[in-house]
């Protein structure tokens, strides 16, 4: 017969062994916040904009974070605050406060941590403020300590100024534009994270990071396209050295006028020689193919682009109207392209052409559609309520063809039919990406000859529905002529401002473990 006592002990000693197991899964937060922020946008961001999830809400926003999911079991998870933004103007001190505040109470108040994953974008302008991730980075490290392993996830038109390169023990972004790996590198950012708190490696001992004097737009530095596509290329080949645990390139964000506004090289890792010379080597690939970097697509003025429109045969041929792309920083509301269009008679003629414009914020005349409802007439002003620098508000007249409700940036969507052209009028600014954007609508863009869309390089469903695709160079404030906006505060010199500047010092300068500083 069994000794029952030592089946009570050995049971207990089984307890005792889940128990600890238990104990050794890492506990990791997540914080963070992105948005795109034009210095040279007159629009003000608020907290609203954010759309800041809290607790395990925030987990939607990861695919690979689901409850069945590895890297979910890898772990107990801490989600605290994350707010994402469309990109705009300058984000209010208030609105900056209020969502640093709460994210800072919900981090102290479920103290401790093992990590903490940090999910920003890099290029957020605050009022008063020329750093505000770096800022952000450096008060978290205030409340959950130095010990702790943050993981940096960043879009590549981010901004890395050395104080969020001190703060962040791990740290990787974007490589392609346009962003089709942002699921991926996020994931890569938690991987990574787990990883180094599993294996007992924590802090890398190597962060080598390269300040590249260059400041180029996003439409010149795709990754579709050479010289981007082979630079990036190099990315991971320097990532899967022995030694290095992650390498980026972020080309910056070049619509702020910031001394952090610049191109940045990092890699890290354990070993010394790998890393900063993996980090040199990307730096000095970069600056070698400076001079190679072009749009994207054809680029002209606006009266070109919409000539070459006009004579083609494609459908839908699409125009960006770049300057005040909302996906960039722009207002969204600058009418300038649209009043010049309906000035067109091709337009207006039974045997013209048909146009899409999307889009334009005008809430008077979405209150005004909603009244009279589809079929209805509506004559109400447009746009030029934020940014009327180079058009005043457009009186729109026309018939009501649509109405949706419940979009989540737009809130409600207007179809106004102005003979041939179809004009979406929205409550509130949103970025037309999807055909469904259009469908919904009862549009048909691939039937439609010119659309002409608030954007810069075309996203890939927009790049797949194309006919035919021109840039134009029109007004506003993310105007793609850098120089015609006047940055007054950046680091000089920098190319393409000063094109003839000596080459730089491009050599890796080693940054402290965040539990190092002095």
């Amino acid at each position: 017969m069994r000794n029952p006592l030592l089946l009570l002990l050995l049971f207990a000693i089984l307890i005792s062994c889940d128990k600890a197991t238990e104990k050794k899964l890492p506990r990791i937060a997540i914080a963070g916040l992105g948005i795109e922020s034009s210095t040279f946008s007159p629009a003000l961001t608020h907290k609203e904009a954010f759309h800041p999830k809290i607790g395990d809400s925030i987990f939607n926003r990861y695919p690979f974070m689901e409850a069945d999911s590895s890297l979910r079991k890898r772990a107990e998870w801490v989600p605290t605050l994350v707010g994402k933004s469309l990109p705009g103007g300058t984000v209010t001190r208030e609105a900056y406060e209020s969502l640093v505040g709460k994210t800072l109470t919900m981090l102290e108040e479920n103290m401790p941590y093992d990590g903490l994953f940090f999910d920003i974008h890099g290029a957020m302008s605050v009022v008063g403020l020329d750093d505000p991730e770096g800022d952000l980075i450096k008060r978290i490290r205030e409340v959950v300590g130095t010990d702790v392993l943050i993981s940096t996830s960043m879009d590549l038109h981010g901004n890395v100024s050395k104080r969020l390169a001190r703060h962040s023990d791990l740290i990787t972004c974007y490589r392609m534009a346009p962003h089709e790996d942002a699921t991926e590198s996020r994931r890569r950012a938690v991987e990574n994270l787990v990883s180094r708190l599993e294996n007992g490696k924590g802090k890398p001992k190597y962060k080598a990071w390269v300040p590249v004097p260059i400041l180029l737009p996003g439409e010149k530095t795709s990754t579709r396209v050479e010289p981007g596509k082979s630079l990036y290329a190099q990315v991971p080949e320097v990532e899967q050295q022995e030694g290095v645990i992650d390498a980026a390139i972020w080309i910056g964000y070049a619509w702020a006028d910031e001394p952090r506004n610049h191109a940045v090289v990092m890699a890290i890792g354990d070993d010394k020689k790998q890393v900063t010379e993996g980090a040199e080597k990307l730096a000095n690939s970069f600056w070698d193919v400076r001079n190679e970097f072009e749009f994207v697509a054809l680029t002209k003025s606006y009266e070109e682009a919409l000539e070459l429109a006009l004579a083609s045969d494609k459908k839908p041929f699409m125009i960006s109207d770049m300057g005040d792309n909302p996906t960039a920083g722009g207002a969204g509301d600058v009418t300038w392209t649209l009043t010049e269009l309906l000035k067109r008679e091709e337009f207006h003629k039974t045997d013209g052409k048909s146009l899409i414009y999307a889009s334009i914020p005008g809430p008077k005349l979405v209150e005004e559609a909603v009244k009279v409802g589809v079929g209805g007439k509506v004559s109400a002003p447009v746009g030029a309520e934020i940014d009327d620098r180079y058009a005043p508000p457009l009186m729109l007249t026309g018939e009501v063809t649509a109405i949706k409700h419940g979009d989540v940036h737009a809130e409600t969507e207007v179809v106004v039919k102005v003979d041939n052209a179809h004009v979406i009028v929205t409550k509130k600014r949103k970025p037309y990406h999807r055909k469904s954007d259009f469908t919904d609508l009862g549009l048909t863009p691939s039937e439609t000859d010119i659309i002409v869309i608030k954007i810069g390089y075309l996203v890939p469903e927009l790049y797949n529905m194309r006919g035919d695709w021109v840039m134009a160079l029109t007004p506003g404030g993310v105007d793609q002529d850098l120089e015609r906006l006047g940055h007054k505060r950046i680091i000089r010199p920098m190319f393409p401002y000063d094109p003839d500047m000596e080459r730089p010092d491009l050599s890796a300068r080693l940054i402290k473990a965040s539990d190092e500083l002095d």
